[in-house]
């Protein structure tokens, strides 16, 4: 199966190393390319695709509008590409519905790594950033507050599901997670779907934000 991909950066010269390396990668093809939000929507009422990667600064329609406008009618999944490692950008890009944060100067095989990780229903976020991101859901709150309290559908979960969530929140993968539990892949697989149909989740990125935000599993422990 061949993954169909956008570009969506203001510059041409990312759009066109971008489009060189991944027209080279077996079972990815880039079908268009986009150099601002605006442009990105109007070209995927055109065509078909399966991941977005979208630049976070670009004029008219910044990344982050962009990929909340191209997640809201259940678009495709967006993988969000930038030079900028700072905190508010992926926090802000993940909320409006982006599976992956990746900086723009991860190796090559990262980038080709994270595009199917994304195409699969997996989170991506750059190692660099995770720590502090992680931090950001729980560190912006005020003095004396908390998390914030956990949705009663927490309390559905089996004491094997919320094992998994901590888990799937500390970054681990479906085969990793499978490995510290000595169980199989598609059982891990199997309670990762449950839990976020439980919890009214569209993925995994929302399950980790969650996870973080209600005290599920606190910074230290990731």
């Amino acid at each position: 199966m061949t993954i169909r991909v956008v570009l969506v950066d203001d510059q041409e010269l990312i759009r066109v190393g971008f489009r060189t390396i991944l027209d080279a990668e077996p079972g990815i093809e880039v079908v268009g390319e986009a150099d601002d939000g605006d442009t990105a929507l109007e070209l995927l009422t055109t065509l078909t695709a399966d991941v977005v990667l979208v630049d976070v600064r670009m004029p008219r329609m910044h990344g982050v509008a962009a990929t909340q406008r191209i997640r809201a009618d259940d678009g495709p999944r967006v993988l969000i590409l930038t030079t900028f490692d700072l905190d508010e950008y992926a926090y802000e890009a993940l909320q409006a519905g982006a599976s992956g944060f990746l900086l723009k100067d991860a190796p090559i095989a990262d980038l080709v790594a994270a595009i199917k990780h994304v195409h699969h229903g997996n989170a991506v976020v750059a190692p660099s950033t995770t720590r502090r991101l992680l931090k950001h859901f729980t560190g912006g709150r005020p003095a004396g507050r908390g998390p914030r309290p956990a949705p009663r559908a927490l309390d559905d979960l089996t004491a094997r599901e919320r094992e998994v969530l901590v888990l799937l929140a500390r970054g681990l993968s479906n085969a990793e997670i499978a490995g510290e539990l000595v169980v199989s892949e598609g059982t891990i697989k199997t309670h990762v779907g449950r839990i976020l149909t439980k919890l009214g989740l569209r993925d995994r990125v929302q399950a980790v934000v969650l996870a973080y935000e209600t005290g599920v599993i606190s910074v230290g422990e990731g």
